[in-house]
């Protein structure tokens, strides 16, 4: 399974306010929270020597960010602190080169003058906005997090405005669109490290660069997987056809979701008949990725998080672009991906905000971020790396961002987001199932459309 937004993952893995479900890892694994309560483990690292502890999950309580004294820290201050890190568990595994860690050695050797020990929690980007929230005091000093859950933490204080220098360059460093996902308000909140959304994948003896233009020629030609039954992926008809979701900017909670009228109603007809073409696979519980492992299936949308996957699996074969048009009405309209960042955020909470924040800063910067796709195939926002002859032949690369900067709306960060997923997910499945046709899609499409606004909390 790829990423999923936080407020997804939440909405369908965390049912209640103490969860004993599954915790999301960044490449879409899981692992039960009460595993990672009992067994999870925290690392220490000091400049000159490295040693580990045995500690709880990400939410243990631990003293917030200090040292051996509790005094503000000046510019030019020795300072001695232990830094709580919170990051995805592959950023600290040995198969990947322990990225978070090396990172973090690095940046201590550079601050002679500070005295810094590092303890690293296990906590995914989609987990942050969960687990910090419980508890904002006892959270990770540092943590990375994925930025549809950008309000949630604001509302929980458990985020850090960024301001000054550090904001100047997440604003010089990045897209516009980019800064725009960590900011609320026109302030900044995070470190952006990564692009967040979803593309499509492809067999190239199938099909042609032409054929790829366009889901209903490719649909003429071959199988090809999608998961309908996912809002996430579903939304993009709706906003290929117009429908706003917390209005024009996403971040107004009280417009709640537009898909009234004949925009959605179209969008509905059109779903319908994909889910009708003899040609259409509903990519659910890895039916896709097994097709394109057997040949059955010749396209397949998902994100970054497959690429190693379908590159062993199409070898020479393996394509990768931004999303293609569909027939909307009658007309080709542009399928639009919700897309967003993921970023390392401060917690407010930490004693030492000059080295929080540097260390923020440092994590999200442009060797890091270099370090990181060399070693994870994390694909960089950087601009300046984007613009390296490397990065810029690589197709993961390019149909990520391609996708991000042409086909994507970025993903309200609103807390009504948070209501959207369910009854998203029962209306795809009453497409899949048949109960919504050509037919009754107006009525249909009106029902989905209250239910949605009457659920979202404004």
């Amino acid at each position: 399974y790829g990423l999923r937004p936080y407020s997804y993952v939440l909405q369908q893995n965390y049912p209640s306010v103490l969860p004993e479900d599954l915790l999301p890892y960044s490449d879409g694994t899981y692992q039960r929270l009460n595993a990672l309560r009992n067994g999870g483990m925290f690392m220490r690292f000091k400049r000159l020597a490295a040693a580990v502890m045995a500690a709880t999950m990400c939410g243990s309580l631990l003293v917030g960010c200090g040292g051996s004294d509790n005094k503000s820290a000046d510019n030019n201050e020795n300072i001695t602190a232990t830094i709580k890190v919170w990051g995805p568990a592959e950023d600290q595994a040995e198969e990947n080169g322990k990225w978070l860690q090396t990172m973090c050695e690095q940046f201590n050797s550079e601050h002679p003058e500070w005295n810094l020990t590092f303890e690293y929690g296990v906590c995914s980007e989609t987990d942050a906005g969960k687990t910090v929230t419980q508890d904002p005091a006892n959270s990770g000093d540092v943590y990375f997090f994925a930025n549809d859950q950008l309000q949630t933490l604001i509302d929980a204080n458990a985020i850090a405005k960024l301001g000054g220098e550090t904001a100047d360059y997440v604003k010089s460093t990045n897209s516009s669109a980019i800064v725009d996902s960590v900011s609320v308000d026109g302030s900044v909140y995070g470190v952006p490290f990564t692009t967040n959304t979803w593309f499509m994948f492809y067999d190239k003896s199938k099909f042609s660069e032409s054929d790829i233009k366009s889901l209903d020629t490719m649909l003429s030609k071959n199988k090809v997987a999608f998961n309908i039954t996912e809002g996430w992926y579903m939304s993009s008809f709706y906003l290929a056809n117009g429908c706003t979701y917390f209005g024009k900017d996403g971040k107004d909670n009280s417009a709640g979701v537009d898909i009234k009228g004949d925009k959605g109603t179209q969008a509905t007809k059109a779903l319908v008949a994909l889910v009708n073409n003899p040609n259409f696979v509903n990519d659910l519980q890895g039916v896709g990725i097994a097709g394109l492992r057997d040949g059955s299936v010749g396209a397949y949308f998902s994100g970054s998080w497959d690429y190693k996957s379908v590159k062993e699996i199409l070898g020479d074969n393996f394509g990768a672009v931004s999303l293609p048009t569909v027939k909307i009405n009658g007309t080709d309209k542009q399928l639009k991906a919700f897309a967003g960042s993921k970023a390392i955020a401060v917690n407010p909470n930490c004693k030492y905000q000059q080295v929080a924040v540097a260390l923020a800063k440092y994590l999200g910067g442009k060797d890091a971020q270099a370090k990181h796709y060399e070693l994870r195939n994390v694909i960089p926002c950087n601009t300046e790396l984007l613009a390296t002859d490397v990065i810029k032949k690589d197709a993961l690369v390019s149909a990520q961002n391609d996708t991000f900067n042409k086909t994507s709306v970025i993903q309200p960060t609103v807390t009504g987001m948070n209501d959207y997923w369910t009854p998203a997910q029962n209306f795809a499945k009453a497409i899949v199932n048949g109960e919504v046709t050509a037919d009754n899609a107006e009525a249909k499409t009106l029902d989905f459309y209250n239910q949605i606004n009457t659920s979202i909390v404004k």
